[in-house]
C-alpha cells in the first residue's frame, strides 16, 4: 500500500512540473507505463482544437464567408465544444480533489 502511495504521489508530482512546464523524464514506453502528462496535455489540445472550430464556424457563418456551413452544424459544434470542456473541467475538478486527498492523508 506504501509503495502504491508514494508511486501515486510521485505521477501527481509529475504531472505539476508538466503543468507548470518544467522538464521532466518521460516515462519509458517498454516499460508498459504510460506517460499522464503527454495523455492529458492531448486531451486539451483536443479541446482546444474543437473551441477553435466552432469559433471559426461561427464566425463564418455570421459573416457570410463560409456558404457552406448551416445554422445546424454551428450550433452542433458549439455544443461539442461546450461539452468537451465542461468534461476537461470536471476531470481537473476530480484530479484536484484526489490530489488534496492524497496530500491530507496521513502517512
Amino acid at each position: 500500500m506504501n509503495t502504491s502511495l508514494n508511486q501515486m504521489i510521485t505521477e501527481l508530482r509529475s504531472t505539476a512540473q508538466v503543468a507548470a512546464s518544467k522538464p521532466v523524464g518521460k516515462v519509458d514506453a517498454a516499460s508498459g507505463g504510460a506517460d499522464f502528462g503527454e495523455a492529458l496535455k492531448n486531451a486539451i489540445e483536443q479541446v482546444n482544437a474543437a473551441q477553435q472550430e466552432a469559433q471559426k464556424m461561427s464566425e463564418g457563418f455570421i459573416t457570410g464567408s463560409n456558404t457552406e456551413a448551416n445554422l445546424q452544424d454551428v450550433m452542433i459544434a458549439s455544443q461539442k465544444a461546450s461539452l468537451s470542456f465542461q468534461q476537461m473541467v470536471q476531470v481537473r475538478n476530480k484530479l484536484v480533489n484526489a490530489y488534496q486527498d492524497i496530500m491530507n492523508m496521513g502517512v
